[in-house]
C-alpha cells in the first residue's frame, strides 16, 4: 500500500464517517441511490432525503414499479431533478435487461443512465470492495493541492492528470474505506474554504501547504455571467380551492416535474390564460416577483394570483390538472413553486 493510502486509512479509522446511513446494510442499490443524491450535493442535506427515499423505495423493484410522480415527490427540494428521472430510468433497466439485480461489472454499471466514471467507481468500490479510482469534486481538490495542480480541474488536461493520479494511489486493498476516506477528507478537513492543514494525515507531503498555496489551489473554474431569464408563472385558483398545475416536458428544466402555468413573453396574462387555457381570470394580482438561481442561470419570477370560476378545458389535455392543496405534497414540485403554493395555503395572496 503507498504512503498515501497508508496515512489515509489510519487518520479514516480514528476520525473517518462510519456511521452514515448507506453504510449500515451496505448493498449495491443503497450505495447507488446514495452516490446519485450525493451529486453535487452536501452529505448532511442528503441523510434525510436518503432515509425517506429508503423507507419508500427500498429496493431496486419497487422504485422501478413507482409512478414517477412518488419519485419526484421524495426527490422534491433536493434539486437537479434530472438525477431522479435517470435513477428511475436506471431501476426500470436494472429490471428489465439485469433480473432486478443492480449490475456490479464497471462497464454494466457505467451503461445506465445518470453514472459516469467516478460514481461507477464510487458504488462498486463502496458496495463491493471492487479496486476504481474516484474523482467527485472533493477527491479533485485533494489531489489538485496534494500535486500542487494549478490549473482548474474541469480543465480536460489537468482532469486527465488527476484521474491518472487517483487510480495510481488507490490501493488494492481496503478499497471501501479508502474511498470514503478520500471523500471524507475533502468534506471535512481539505475543504474549500478554511482547510485544517494542521490536522490533515498527508500535510507532510502537500505541495501546496508547502509552497504556501493551500488558498489558491484548486484554480476556480473561468467565470461567466450568469445570464437571466424572466419568467410570469400563473398561480389560478378556481372556486373549489384547487391550484391549476401543469406537468412539464420529460427533459429540460424541472424536467417531468409540476409546475404552475408559465405564460410565454409579451403576452397578455388573461388574454393567455382565456386563449390557452379557457379560464376567465378574476381579482388578478401580481405578488412580489422573486429570483430562483440554476446553476447556469438565474430565473427572475413574477407570480400572478387569480381566482377564476371556470374550470376551463385544460382538463382534456393530461399535461394540465386542477390539484387540492393538500395533494399537492405528493407531488414533484420544485422549490420556488413549493413555495407559492405554501403562500397559496397559508392565504398570503390575499
Amino acid at each position: 500500500m503507498n504512503n498515501f493510502a497508508e496515512k489515509l486509512l489510519i487518520w479514516f479509522d480514528r476520525h473517518g464517517r462510519h456511521d452514515l446511513p448507506w453504510q449500515q446494510e451496505r448493498t449495491p442499490y443503497r450505495v447507488w441511490v446514495s452516490e446519485i443524491m450525493l451529486q453535487q450535493t452536501q452529505v448532511a442535506t442528503v441523510i434525510p432525503y436518503f432515509n425517506r427515499f429508503m423507507a419508500r423505495f427500498p429496493d431496486v423493484r419497487t422504485l422501478a414499479a413507482a409512478a414517477e410522480d412518488d419519485v419526484f415527490s421524495h426527490w422534491s427540494g433536493l434539486g437537479y431533478y434530472a438525477r431522479a428521472r435517470n435513477l428511475h430510468r436506471a431501476a426500470k433497466i436494472i429490471v428489465e435487461q439485469h433480473d432486478g439485480v443492480v449490475p456490479t461489472t464497471i462497464e454494466q454499471i457505467s451503461a445506465l443512465p445518470g453514472i459516469g466514471p467516478s460514481t461507477a467507481g464510487a458504488i462498486l468500490a463502496q458496495a463491493c470492495n471492487q479496486r476504481h479510482p474516484i474523482l467527485d469534486g472533493n477527491v479533485k481538490r485533494v489531489l489538485s493541492r496534494y500535486y500542487g495542480f494549478t490549473t482548474w480541474p474541469g480543465e480536460k488536461h489537468t482532469e486527465t492528470q488527476l484521474w491518472n493520479r487517483a487510480d495510481e494511489l488507490t490501493p488494492d486493498k481496503r478499497v471501501a474505506d479508502y474511498t470514503q476516506a478520500i471523500m471524507d477528507l475533502g468534506a471535512t478537513l481539505c475543504t474549500r474554504r478554511n482547510p485544517r492543514c494542521g490536522d490533515c494525515p498527508v500535510e507532510n507531503d502537500c505541495a501546496a501547504a508547502a509552497t504556501g498555496q493551500v488558498h489558491v489551489i484548486p484554480a476556480t473554474k473561468p467565470k461567466r455571467g450568469l445570464p437571466t431569464k424572466d419568467a410570469t408563472f400563473m398561480m389560478v385558483q378556481n372556486s373549489s380551492g384547487q391550484v391549476l398545475l401543469v406537468k412539464r416536458p420529460p427533459t429540460g428544466i424541472w424536467g417531468g416535474l409540476w409546475t404552475l402555468p408559465e405564460v410565454p413573453p409579451n403576452e397578455n396574462p388573461a388574454q393567455w390564460s382565456h386563449r390557452v387555457l379557457g379560464v376567465a381570470l378574476n381579482e388578478s394580482r401580481t405578488l412580489p416577483p422573486f429570483r430562483h438561481t440554476f446553476s447556469h442561470f438565474h430565473l427572475n419570477i413574477k407570480p400572478i394570483y387569480s381566482i377564476s370560476t371556470q374550470r376551463g378545458h385544460v382538463m382534456d389535455d393530461g399535461a394540465y390538472s386542477w390539484y387540492n392543496l393538500a395533494e399537492t405534497s405528493k407531488l414533484g414540485l420544485p422549490t420556488p413553486v413549493k413555495r407559492l403554493l405554501q403562500q397559496l395555503d397559508n392565504k398570503e395572496t390575499s
